[in-house]
């Protein structure tokens, strides 16, 4: 197929997203992937002899239900299971914090009983929010027009539409929702909390991503991010997709395809072909021409318009804006091949705290201490580390009595100082990841068999991820909501006719959600119709 009305690029579980629904509505939809697989970062990978991990995207809670219900995904294959235990974090003196549905205020009881009482309020603070904002991730945020049009009266309905969610909540919800937006995470939990494991256990979903201290303006609500999700019905859950990532956009992938869309792997983009001011197809790395009517783009909206558009397509204002679209995660992702489970000093043995996510950063100022290592350094001597090992929820992963774990590291320069290249220093920032887990789990390293390493610049070659930034572009304020991934152009519309944004650059950012796809394949459904009825 080398004309379509739609050709999607990129097949990660975004773009799979945008296609289902756009085939499902009768459009001939044509996916091309750079990459050998389709699943962009959400894939699954045997990484050495016998061991399968799913190889970027590592955990399930952000998934819309919605998107997976009309997409039918379990009946694709798909199925997801609880973690047994929520999260783990041991500490350096032995005592530790397990969370999770019957453990939470117990477990946090041995640490304060006054941040017992107050963790379950918090928790309700969050999930009152996230409830609300819920609402807000299958549309389109309010976009800011200029002049008094048709387009200008659309906004202002949806403005309007957006205030009146927001009256829903309680008037301390919307200052709780004012804090959240605005203020770091370390601020507000110094506020709630005296036990450091309790505010670690929060601050890391706060910096988890996300470049920056516990204590920088904005993180608090890359905290309120990670509050969105649910598995199975259950609001605020994690669990393993059985057969790793792979097997969410897998399922994808056979949704659009049972509905005629055509995926092609192996199929890099060159540029984006513009006629009179508008995107009328690709042409591939190799040379082929794919003509469509409309042209929806899955990637990082910088490496859309800095490396995809021909010369002259885009105005220098604009493009000298999307430049300083800010990039980097401080994400260094591992892989490891295990002989045994790991023991830990503060929860010795098997139990279902080794399902759990398992978070080594004591504290707030661990946290931070990390992160200021990380810029003066290029990456911190004492990281922060979570360790999940989903072959205790799925044996398929790994050979009969070994395991397979996911190492999602942080903090790590996305760009070196002083112009040395990770390529010079991978071995050495995975040897200390492992020996910074083997610090609480003594043992650990020696049942290392085998190993995946990731590093930033490993992330960008391999899955586009500029800077390793797994969000395609940071959750500040500035890139959020109406202003990402500009002011103007918050509709999934580009700056071109015919171009979209079907990707985590898109509203509502970043995670294995699929909202951006739906949302997208919504806008360009009422632009077809509105042309050809």
């Amino acid at each position: 197929m080398n004309e379509a009305d739609v050709v999607i690029i990129g097949a990660g579980h975004n773009g799979l997203t945008c296609a289902a629904y756009l085939a499902m509505a009768g459009l001939r939809v044509k996916v091309v992937e750079r990459r050998k697989a389709v699943g962009g970062a959400a894939v699954t990978e045997e990484f050495h002899p016998g061991f399968r991990n799913s190889v970027a995207a590592y955990t399930v809670s952000l998934l819309n239900p919605q998107i997976a219900a009309d997409l039918k995904l379990a009946d694709h294959g798909l199925r997801i299971v609880e973690r047994r235990a929520q999260n783990f974090l041991p500490a350096p003196d032995g005592s530790y914090l397990l969370t999770g549905e019957g453990r939470t205020r117990a477990s946090v009881a041995k640490l304060s009983p006054r941040d017992a009482d107050r963790i379950e309020t918090f928790s309700r603070e969050l999930e009152t929010i996230a409830d609300v904002l819920r609402q807000f991730v299958l549309r389109a945020p309010p976009n800011i027009v200029e002049g008094l049009g048709v387009g200008a009266i659309r906004e202002a309905v949806n403005a309007l539409g957006t205030a009146n969610i927001l009256r829903t909540l309680p008037l301390e919800a919307q200052r709780n929702l004012l804090d959240l937006f605005t203020c770091s995470a370390g601020e507000m939990l110094d506020d709630r909390f005296e036990s450091d494991l309790v505010k670690a256990l929060f601050g890391f979903d706060a910096i988890v991503g996300n470049y920056a201290s516990p204590y920088a303006a904005g993180s608090a609500y890359v905290m309120l991010h990670h509050a969105f999700g649910e598995v199975n019905g259950k609001k605020g859950v994690w669990g393993h997709a059985i057969g790793g990532m792979g097997a969410i956009t897998q399922a994808m992938a056979r949704a659009a395809r049972g509905h005629g869309a055509e995926i092609e792997t192996d199929a890099g983009v060159r540029e984006v072909i513009v006629e009179r001011g508008r995107a009328v197809g690709v042409v591939l790395d190799n040379g082929t021409t794919i003509r469509a009517k409309y042209v929806a783009s899955g990637v990082n909206p910088k490496l859309l318009y800095t490396r995809l558009m021909p010369p002259g397509a885009l105005t220098p204002e604009f493009l000298d804006r999307i430049g300083r679209w800010r990039n980097g995660s401080g994400t260094f992702r591992m892989n490891v091949a295990l002989s045994a489970l790991p023991s830990f000093s503060a929860l010795s043995g098997m139990g279902d705290h080794l399902t759990a996510g398992i978070i080594l950063a004591p504290s707030l100022p661990y946290m931070d201490r990390a992160w200021q290592d990380a810029r003066s350094h290029g990456w911190s001597r004492e990281p922060v580390v979570e360790v999940l090992i989903p072959s205790t929820l799925d044996d398929s992963l790994a050979p009969a009595g070994q395991h397979v774990a996911s190492l999602f590291c942080q903090h790590v320069a996305p760009e070196l100082p002083d112009g040395k290249s990770w390529d010079d220093h991978r071995e050495e920032v995975a040897d200390l990841m492992i020996a910074t887990v083997d610090r609480y789990a003594p043992g650990f390293a020696a049942s290392v068999i085998g190993r995946q390493i990731l590093s930033p610049l490993d992330l960008e070659r391999q899955f586009g991820l500029l800077g390793g930034d797994i969000f395609h572009g940071a959750l500040t304020l500035n890139q959020l909501f109406s202003a990402r991934p500009m002011l103007g152009h918050a509709d999934y519309r580009g700056p071109l006719k015919g171009l979209y944004h079907c990707g985590s650059g898109a509203h509502p950012g970043g995670g294995v959600t699929g909202a951006p796809g739906h949302n997208a394949a919504r806008v360009i459904l009422g632009d077809h119709r509105a042309l050809f009825g």
